[in-house]
């Protein structure tokens, strides 16, 4: 059931403004600096907003897309501030709908050669808005340990270490480029028709954080959609 707004909308105030931004924030797991590198602003421009300082359209409209919301001009627009009761509900329906990853880092590419042979799928992603160069050399680590992963049976014990100087190669490109990586494994289960069973895999989770900001946990979407 949808909750009840008693509340006529109104434009929030700066204080208003920087408790939504906060919540919403630690809702994700974020810290504020993460926040500031996937909106495309400052930490200390985060620290001003959550501390009720003014912010300019700019600012909130970043804070809105990086959060993901429709309407990216809804901190600026007349909002229905919501109750406490509110909040928990909203905070409810998100736990609900997302799951919390403990976020390990990674650095070699031994390491990742190993996590691709023991998972079957891969949801990898940038948590924030990476260089072009970054961006191609991410794909290019994608590439290159999906392509062991269907093939890694066939490799001598011996002839891996020419996988693992490759993955590492990218390792270094993007720690270069500023980009650090983490990863997390979680255990998914697919449904089938009626009459087949379901089957459960092993996923690996692989993101790029901006170097020194990398979380240690992280959220993701309970549901995963396979296909297109």
């Amino acid at each position: 059931m949808a909750a009840e707004y008693t509340q006529q909308p109104r434009l929030m105030t700066p204080d208003e403004l920087g408790a939504v931004v906060k919540f919403f924030r630690e809702m994700r797991h974020w810290s504020q600096e993460q926040l500031g590198d996937i909106a495309g602003v400052s930490c200390r421009t985060v620290q001003r907003v959550e501390a009720g300082k003014p912010s300019d359209l700019d600012t909130r409209r970043a804070l809105a897309t990086a959060f993901e919301l429709e309407d990216i001009d809804v901190f600026s627009k007349p909002f229905v501030i919501p109750t406490d009761d509110e909040m928990k509900t909203a905070k409810e329906k998100f736990d609900l709908e997302y799951i919390t990853l403990p976020a390990s880092p990674l650095t070699t590419g031994k390491e990742l050669a190993g996590l691709v042979e023991t998972t079957m799928m891969d949801l990898s992603t940038p948590a924030f808005e990476m260089t072009r160069a970054a961006d191609e050399t991410f794909a290019d680590l994608q590439d290159c340990f999906r392509e062991y992963r269907d093939c890694a049976d066939m490799y001598s014990e011996r002839d891996k270490f020419e996988v693992y100087d490759a993955l590492q190669v990218h390792l270094d490109a993007l720690r270069a480029e500023g980009v650090i990586l983490c990863y997390a494994t979680r255990k998914v289960e697919f449904k089938g028709t009626e009459e087949a069973k379901p089957w459960t895999t092993m996923a690996l989770y692989v993101i790029a954080f901006p170097l020194g900001k990398a979380p240690t946990e992280f959220a993701t979407p309970r549901a995963i959609v396979v296909g297109g």
